[in-house]
């Protein structure tokens, strides 16, 4: 059984910049970033393979966005930059423990999921 513990997330100004984190108990492959705002579907932000060496990321994120993994800590992060009152949603983090086809920005790729932390940006 796997387990994802988020962290990071809060309140922070637009233009500010946060960090999010995902701790992961167990063995697992890719791992990617998907948020969920209130009357908005639930939307891709990035993937990273087990590597790290391979990261994709929504195309709508400009840049702004950042995901990495340090496996010696079986964690994945994801800084979040310029950070703008449409960026507010609840943040969850996923893992794969085998791929079983579906496509990176799906969420039917994921076999497990982060409790979710809420991010929110003030104007």
């Amino acid at each position: 059984q796997v387990q994802l513990v988020q962290s990071g997330g809060g309140l922070v100004q637009a233009g500010g910049s946060l960090t999010l984190s995902c701790a992961a108990s167990g063995r697992i492959l890719g791992m990617a970033w998907f948020r969920h705002a209130p009357g908005r579907q639930r939307q891709f932000l990035a993937f990273t393979s087990r590597s790290g060496g391979n990261s994709y990321y929504a195309d709508f994120l400009k840049g702004r966005f950042t995901i990495s993994r340090d496996n010696s800590k079986n964690t994945v992060y994801l800084q979040m930059n310029s950070l703008e009152p449409e960026n507010t949603a609840v943040y969850y983090c996923a893992a794969e423990i085998s791929n079983n086809g579906a496509a990176y920005y799906t969420a039917l790729r994921y076999n497990y999921w982060g409790q979710g932390t809420q991010v929110t940006v003030s104007s």
